[in-house]
């Protein structure tokens, strides 16, 4: 069995043959194959072009099949033998994968997923909501009152913003402990707790010591960035931490040269993201409407027989969208919305509870 990568490669039709088998020797052993003497990487380590398929004029989608044994057990090998070296030439964007039932295995995908983060805010049916806390800057006493507005107006999940580490400003411990007691606060005066996502930051040992940090407060779900984390990193946090639900940020993913689909919405999910935040149409980002379909989808799709995560279209999202918004992604679904709630100040709780209305209205009418 072989791995598949799927690239979309700008070129001249006279030139494709041979741009594809480059590719397909880059992205295996990256050396000439006539120096090749031993006869087992000639016949199954060198990569084989498997197809060439023009999409439309100087456009092809060429699929290249790579030996599973150079991955192992790895994700960062896994991403280094889909597009290590290729993804320095501006002409070649990966734009599928085609595991194989081994290494999805492997890697497991999302413990908890759609279904269990439903489940955590008793939300069985209806679209899930969330709200983050933001700017930096805020101390950890700030942050743990937006939190409690959030909570009081009714949100189910409440994360850090992406840029929130472990500054002197709102030390991580600090911050989990001030925002988590606050939340207790609302669950004890309005019987229903909205839940709390720290963002981690550091290297692997800060991470392992805040999650560790967030457990003891109480806390179920995080959030990491795996672009920044590195995948590797990511999915040893997922697999060490099984109580633990995780939600994949996408800083520095645009920077990869990967379909978002592909990158956000299929790698992140099989190495264990439970709920991915991507860049919503008509927000601050240049995602199509198309890029998001078909990211939502994969965050959903059971092509390789894994839990569905949740996608959480974000990003400039305003209250007088969630009705498209509803229209568009359907229930499946976690809604952002956080710098036009921010925006009502001293009315935040008000606003709040417009969004999440919103949202029960859509469902229950």
């Amino acid at each position: 069995m072989r791995l598949q990568a799927v690239y979309l490669v700008r070129c001249e039709a006279r030139s494709i043959e041979a741009r594809a088998r480059a590719i397909a020797v880059e992205q295996s052993v990256e050396m000439p194959v006539s120096a090749i003497e031993d006869d087992f990487v000639r016949s199954q380590i060198v990569g084989r072009v498997e197809s060439i398929t023009e999409r439309d004029s100087g456009r092809f989608e060429v699929r290249v099949s790579l030996a599973l044994e150079t991955v192992g057990h790895d994700p960062g090998q896994l991403i280094n033998m889909l597009f290590g070296n290729t993804s320095l030439h501006e002409d070649v964007v990966l734009i599928d994968v085609v595991f194989p039932k081994e290494l999805v295995a492997v890697f497991g995908g999302p413990r908890h997923g759609l279904h269990a983060l439903r489940r955590r805010v008793g939300a069985p049916a209806r679209a899930l909501t969330c709200s983050p806390l933001k700017p930096q800057g805020s101390p950890a006493a700030r942050l743990a009152e937006l939190a409690r507005s959030f909570a009081q107006g009714g949100v189910d999940y409440i994360k850090d913003d992406h840029g929130l580490a472990d500054q002197a400003y709102s030390p991580f411990a600090a911050r989990v402990e001030a925002v988590a007691a606050a939340l207790r606060d609302v669950a004890q005066s309005h019987g229903r707790a909205a839940r709390y996502v720290p963002s981690l930051s550091g290297d692997l040992d800060a991470m392992r010591a805040q999650i560790a940090l967030a457990k003891d407060a109480g806390v179920d779900t995080v959030m990491v960035a795996p672009m920044i984390a590195g995948l590797s990193n990511f999915h040893r946090l997922v697999r060490e931490n099984p109580a633990i639900a995780f939600v994949a940020h996408p800083t520095m993913a645009g920077a990869a040269r990967i379909a978002p689909a592909l990158l956000l919405g299929r790698l992140f999910r099989v190495l264990g993201a439970d709920a991915v935040v991507f860049p919503n149409y008509g927000g601050r980002f240049g995602y199509s409407p198309d890029t998001c379909r078909a990211l939502a989808r994969a965050t959903l799709d059971e092509r390789e027989g894994l839990r569905p995560a949740v996608p959480m279209p974000a990003g400039g999202m305003t209250t007088d969208r969630v009705r498209e918004m509803l229209d568009f992604y359907g229930a499946e679904v976690m809604l952002l919305i956080g710098g036009a709630l921010l925006e009502a100040r001293e009315n935040l709780r008000q606003a709040t509870s417009a969004f999440v209305a919103e949202v029960h209205r859509y469902a229950y009418g």
